[in-house]
């Protein structure tokens, strides 16, 4: 496990705007309230450029940034030729309903794949596995699901979990406490979802559970979603859902990542300073601002983060799963 020095990993994650680092990349990544990078599609053309982009990374300083990635499969693989091609999950829980010893076994193979594939190139961890059900109701979850049924999820997206350990990476399971229910995408609207939370609780909560009990989530990112029978902020703002629920009853201790602060669904919380503090203030350890450059520099400029929690010790967690 990594030691830090006294320059604390900041609680902001932050894309970048092409192939290679410019000078305004390089001037927001060293800015101390900086602890993290996500790469996308645009920052990707070849296995050579991307080893190139993350060495750049590297070397700004220590600590190292966090190098994370969308890497699911399917819809959701950022990083396409020169890496295997990844199925959508939803493949493996097809697979389930034919044979589920062979499905689970799938799965715990490909996470070994992502997991090699991406720390092969110095990327500490994809936003993986999506822990939402399959309702056949939401149009951005969709196949990214492995199966309607909570367990099969559980047992599935454990297996893949094992994989990612197993070549040194950490997993973050998301969209907490779930996404699949409603029809609304969050990156354009803020969905709704009105089930009690005891309707939650026996479905869509069963495999964040079950993994949390198991150990094997590193990190958790919530859901853009409001669940008014349990509290009327989305639940990447709701204390009720992260601290209480997520830390309390289930006993979570590792990383909470915001989803993205860009998208749509986080937008009722104010402007980027308000939404920051909403995150944090709910229970988030680092924040993620994608997309949008002005927000990105209006966040750093202007937010005074209050507490960070135990974000070193949970990011040295996260670190040390590609020495450990």
């Amino acid at each position: 496990m990594m030691s830090l020095n006294p320059r604390k990993p900041g609680p902001v994650m932050l894309d970048v705007a092409g192939l290679e680092l410019s000078a305004v990349d390089r001037e927001r990544l060293c800015h101390p309230l900086v602890g993290g990078v996500i790469l996308f599609a645009r920052n990707y053309a070849s296995p050579e450029q991307l080893k190139a982009l993350t060495a750049s990374i590297r070397e700004l300083g220590e600590p190292g940034l966090l190098i994370a990635v969308d890497h699911e499969g399917g819809r959701v693989q950022r990083f396409r030729e020169g890496f295997s091609s990844i199925g959508p999950m939803k493949e493996l829980g097809l697979g389930w309903d034919r044979d589920p010893h062979a499905a689970t076994a799938d799965a715990e193979r490909i996470g070994r794949l992502i997991g090699r594939e991406l720390r092969s190139h110095d990327v500490d961890f994809s936003f993986t596995p999506v822990l939402d059900l399959d309702y056949g109701a939401s149009e951005v979850i969709g196949d990214r699901a492995f199966h309607r049924n909570p367990n099969a999820v559980a047992t599935l997206a454990g297996a893949l979990i094992d994989g990612l350990h197993a070549e040194g990476m950490a997993a973050v399971g998301k969209h907490y406490p779930g996404h699949g229910f409603v029809s609304a995408d969050s990156h354009h609207d803020l969905p709704v979802d009105h089930r009690l939370f005891a309707q939650i609780d026996a479905e869509d909560l069963v495999p964040f559970k079950r993994l949390i009990e198991a150990g094997k989530l590193d990190g958790i990112m919530p859901a853009h979603v409001v669940y008014p029978a349990v509290d009327m902020q989305p639940a990447g703002f709701s204390r009720i859902w992260l601290t209480k629920v997520l830390r309390g009853e289930h006993g979570f201790d590792g990383i909470i990542f915001s989803d993205d602060l860009s998208m749509a669904g986080a937008h009722s919380a104010g402007d980027i300073v308000e939404r920051a503090d909403a995150a944090m203030g709910a229970g988030c350890d680092m924040v993620l601002v994608c997309n949008d450059e002005r927000a990105a520099d209006d966040l750093l400029s202007r937010w005074r983060p209050h507490g960070q929690h135990q974000l070193v010790s949970r990011w040295e967690r996260v670190r040390g799963r590609e020495t450990g």
